[in-house]
């Protein structure tokens, strides 16, 4: 058997979504549609707050960031995936592959920690508006947005090292649309167990105990809220909180189901499932979340529409 190490490794091959049926033809045009869609909306969603002044507030500079996440996300796998499949070549380099690990890991675990971030943000909004713009000023979000970006960065750099460190063996076929981690553990032909058993443990923390604050901070905005005399803060407040939840809830659902499992219970058929959802679909769903459900920004978009007189 034929060993490689990470000094010669030759190209990976990427064994993708489809084959080239009419069928599949059809659900690559969904998904190419979906991945114009996140581009569009998050792209508009970005240059939209760039334009209103009401809108330079520390929750829409927060949302910047999750809107610039979601655009590494689907910029790093959908053009390779549509580059692969409509020329009928499958490889990618070594250093596309280990390009393609860097990112998707650095924005899954900067993701994992802006969201408590947006969702302390809420919380000091709502219990404590006297105290908010001491608390939340622009020195405290940029630090807690860069501590957030500098986590993921040193997730991907371990994983990044680890998983190119090793050898691998005969075929390098990768069964799924882009480099993953678990896809290409499968591959090697030392033992990775014990890696395995770190990248489960660092997925329970970075993802149980962020949700933990997430919890704790709405336990407290929910009790606040109840509270409130006025029917009209206690409505935004209410829909503003919920829009955040929603995106929790598309993030965490699908990293949970995703990473918070052993790698024997893990299948390349689900993998690939839960990564269309994290990669295509949340990047897609985020910006109508945090437009439609969100009245300051749907004035924001009136106020640029009748601008250019639509």
């Amino acid at each position: 058997m034929d060993v490689w190490n990470h000094t010669s490794l030759p190209d990976f091959i990427l064994l993708g979504l489809f084959s080239y049926s009419p069928y599949d033809f059809f659900l690559f045009s969904l998904v190419l549609l979906a991945s114009a869609a996140a581009l569009a909306g998050n792209v508009f969603f970005l240059l939209l707050i760039q334009a209103d002044r009401r809108l330079h507030t520390p929750m829409y500079f927060f949302l910047s960031q999750l809107s610039i996440m979601d655009l590494t996300l689907n910029g790093t796998v959908v053009p390779k995936m549509a580059a692969n499949f409509l020329s009928g070549s499958k490889f990618i380099s070594q250093g596309g592959c280990a390009a393609q690990v860097f990112l998707v890991v650095m924005v899954g675990g900067a993701e994992c920690f802006l969201l408590p971030v947006m969702a302390y943000d809420r919380y000091v909004a709502v219990c404590h508006p006297l105290r908010y713009p001491m608390l939340m000023n622009w020195k405290a979000c940029c630090l807690m947005t860069l501590v957030s970006w500098m986590a993921g960065v040193a997730n991907s750099v371990i994983d990044v090292g680890v998983v190119f460190s090793f050898p691998y063996c005969g075929s390098l076929q990768v069964d799924h649309f882009f480099c993953e981690v678990p896809a290409l553990l499968r591959l090697s032909c030392a033992d990775t167990s014990l890696f395995q058993d770190f990248i489960y443990a660092c997925c329970v923390v970075m993802l149980l105990l962020p949700l933990g604050v997430i919890v704790a901070s709405y336990a407290r905005v929910l009790t606040a809220v109840i509270s409130m005399p006025s029917t009209e803060g206690r409505q935004k407040a209410l829909t503003t909180c919920s829009s955040h939840l929603a995106v929790v809830g598309l993030y965490y659902g699908g990293a949970i189901f995703s990473y918070i499992q052993r790698a024997s219970a893990r299948t390349p058929v689900g993998d690939r499932a839960t990564s269309i959802f994290y990669t295509i679909l949340t990047p897609m769903l985020n910006p109508l979340i945090y437009s439609l459900r969100n009245r300051e920004v749907m004035r924001a978009l009136k106020k640029v529409l009748g601008r250019w007189r639509v």
